[in-house]
């Protein structure tokens, strides 16, 4: 039976036929010792057909389908007209390098291939001697087209890469940790700093940016007066305030500054503005990212709270296949551990607890609210992983609904059932489809949508939901009804047993 290789190199496909095997031997360990001998191997293994590639755009489409195991109209052509006629198809077999493109091949063209060890060592041969076989291929030129396709083959899985909006989001919120730590840090060292010149100002001005500005405006408090009132109104926003600081600046109790100190205070102060200035902004490039990302688990527990989930779990997938009780818990791994180690409480939330919802349920409340929570974030990231239209309608709603649920706890009102509210936002977005221009549907849209879809529906929809309380009934009489039955049925067949 004879033996063709199929090989896919960065420069086009190419066909092999084995034609002597004697040359190299049948066995893994012969083929391995032959690979290096090029004229041994030149001898065994023949180039029957080659077809280069058209353009670089055409390379990157070929070698994509093959690594997703997909046959192009390319290599079905290629193949169609280099092998043998379709009559002789069970004289030979087609030996590839994955088994998945096979079962494709096979599907789309009918030819027999294979994929064992000894054909993968036959085209480590061939591609360790492919521009051997090709005249006119130069080594140079191979190694220039293996670059060039792997720089686009690698730019295309990094531009479809399922996790790439995830990543901005985990290091965006990680800078923004960092900033925090890192300004609140730089500013207490600017109120240490400045506050040998000018000490009343710590206790007039709480806010630590605000104080950074006055630190860089006021510079020696000897220079404030009546003339500047204007000036520390328009930082602090409030004119008492600004007359109080010329106020205490008149009787400060702090030492003189010389030129040289202060211009370091006044360089450090302006850094730390600019950090502060550049942690607003970051803030909101997280809250655009959240939005377009996980619209429905920020609109739930808000764009901080929902990246660190995200930023914790390594990514919103991962974060979409974890249960609610992970959920429940993650960030708090640690107490977890201990409390497993030392047979102590396991912890009732974790990155949860920096939600607006725990804290302001009662204390006797925290752990259920934190449970229904943990639900409600699993299935928003779930909805917001595997949804192909952006829209923040489910996250609006199950924050009602966990609104209720404390609600519930505190009033005792009853909230509505998850199915209601799911039917109720799935009719807003079908109606709104036809108003949806590409953007994010909002929740708003949503409901409006749903109020027109209501108006306009069919006869026949609202018959069948004035149908569904009889139904319920029904079902609750059928369900009600054998109970009695079945209790006078059971001394009867024991009674017979008996006779017998």
């Amino acid at each position: 039976m004879a033996q063709f290789l199929l090989y896919e190199a960065a420069s086009g496909y190419a066909l092999f036929e084995v034609a002597a095997l004697d040359e190299i031997g049948t066995s893994v360990d012969a083929v391995q010792s032959s690979v290096t001998d090029l004229s041994r191997f030149g001898k065994a293994v023949k180039l029957t057909a080659f077809r280069p590639f058209a353009s670089a755009a055409n390379a990157l489409e070929q070698i994509n389908a093959v690594s997703e195991s997909q046959v192009t109209d390319d290599l079905k052509s290629f193949l169609t007209s280099s092998l043998p006629k379709s009559k002789k198809a069970a004289k030979y077999r087609l030996g590839v390098s994955e088994p998945k493109l096979g079962s494709a091949i096979q599907e789309e063209t009918g030819v027999p291939c294979e994929c064992n060890e000894f054909v993968g060592e036959l085209l480590r041969g061939v591609r360790a001697h492919f521009t051997s076989f090709v005249k006119g291929l130069e080594e140079g030129d191979s190694a220039r087209a293996q670059l060039g396709l792997a720089h686009s083959y690698s730019r295309a899985k990094v531009k479809f890469n399922v996790h790439k909006a995830d990543n901005m989001i985990i290091q965006a919120i990680a800078l923004l940790d960092t900033l925090d730590k890192d300004v609140n840090t730089f500013v207490m060292r600017v109120r240490e700093w400045y506050g040998w010149h000018f000490p009343e100002l710590v206790r007039i001005v709480a806010d630590n940016y605000q104080y950074a500005q006055l630190a860089l405006l006021i510079k020696d408090k000897s220079s404030l007066g009546e003339d500047r009132l204007a000036e520390l109104a328009e930082v602090t926003g409030d004119e008492d305030r600004a007359r109080e600081i010329i106020e205490a600046a008149r009787v400060s109790m702090g030492q003189d500054i010389s030129p040289i100190d202060l211009v370091n205070i006044q360089t450090f102060a302006s850094r730390v503005i600019s950090l502060a200035e550049y942690r607003q902004k970051l803030a909101g490039y997280l809250t655009d990212k959240m939005n377009a990302v996980a619209p429905n688990l920020a609109a739930l527990i808000g764009d901080l709270v929902g990246a660190r989930l995200i930023s914790h779990a390594g990514s919103l997938t991962n974060l979409a296949k974890y249960p609610a009780s992970t959920v429940q818990i993650l960030g708090a791994e640690k107490a977890l551990f201990r409390a497993l180690k030392t047979r102590g409480n396991t912890p009732k939330y974790g990155l949860i607890f920096h939600s607006s919802f725990i804290g302001r349920a009662k204390q006797r409340n925290k752990g259920r609210i934190s449970r229904y929570l943990a639900n409600k974030c699993s299935i928003a990231s779930r909805i917001d992983c595997f949804l192909d239209t952006a829209t923040d309608a489910f996250g609006q709603k199950m924050k009602e609904q966990v609104e209720e649920r404390l609600r519930f706890y505190e009033e005792g009102v009853a909230p509505r059932k998850n199915l209601e509210v799911m039917k109720e936002v799935l009719g807003g977005l079908k109606a709104s489809d036809a108003l949806d221009d590409g953007e994010p549907i909002t929740a708003a849209a949503a409901e409006n949508g749903g109020k027109k879809k209501k108006k306009s529906s069919s006869k026949k929809d609202a018959d069948v939901v004035a149908a569904e309380p009889e139904k319920k009934k029904k079902k609750k009489r059928d369900e009600e009804a054998p109970e009695p039955v079945a209790a006078e049925e059971a001394p009867k067949k024991k009674k017979k047993k008996a006779k017998a």
